[in-house]
């Protein structure tokens, strides 16, 4: 049951002709949206009403240089300079922001964080909203394997089909 109602959070904001529920399980939920793939995550703080839910995962792209790009979507923009900062488990991974969104700095990177994710219990985003005050993210990767998994399958064997 809960797992249904991840994917409903994260299928909602898409337009719902062109994409399809790969996976739910755990937190997780890998979506085929078409020409990319993602397995995505929303926090484990539910936003309030009329305020986005934030959201993390990993994009894949069937014809594209997206292999796993780690994205998210805060529950608060960054104030502007401050470092943003995935810890995964134990592992730091310092990510690229802009307003409210933030991603992985390359395929390295990528690869990396893939690893540590499944590996570990569980993963936050940190910064320093507008006000400066701490903010933090965090979700759990119960499913988070499966979901990965099934998305970059789903993306690849759209390019191998082509």
């Amino acid at each position: 049951m809960r797992w249904a109602l991840l994917a409903a959070a994260l299928v909602a904001p898409a337009s719902a002709d062109a994409q399809r529920l790969l996976f739910a399980g755990g937190q997780w939920a890998a979506l085929d949206r078409g020409g990319s793939c993602e397995a995505a995550s929303r926090a484990l703080r539910v936003a309030p009403r009329g305020k986005p839910q934030a959201r993390a995962g990993f994009a894949f792209d069937a014809a594209g240089p997206r292999r796993g790009q780690f994205f998210a979507e805060l529950s608060s923009p960054p104030r502007a300079g401050s470092t943003v900062i995935l810890t995964v488990g134990t592992r730091p991974f310092l990510l690229v922001a802009q307003g409210r969104w933030v991603w992985s700095r390359a395929p390295a990177q990528d690869l990396a964080i893939i690893a540590a994710a499944r590996a570990a219990g569980g993963m936050r985003i940190e910064s320093r909203d507008a006000s400066g005050r701490r903010m933090a993210d965090r979700y759990l990767l119960d499913g988070a394997p499966t979901a990965i998994d099934a998305a970059a399958a789903a993306c690849a064997g759209k390019t191998a089909a082509r």
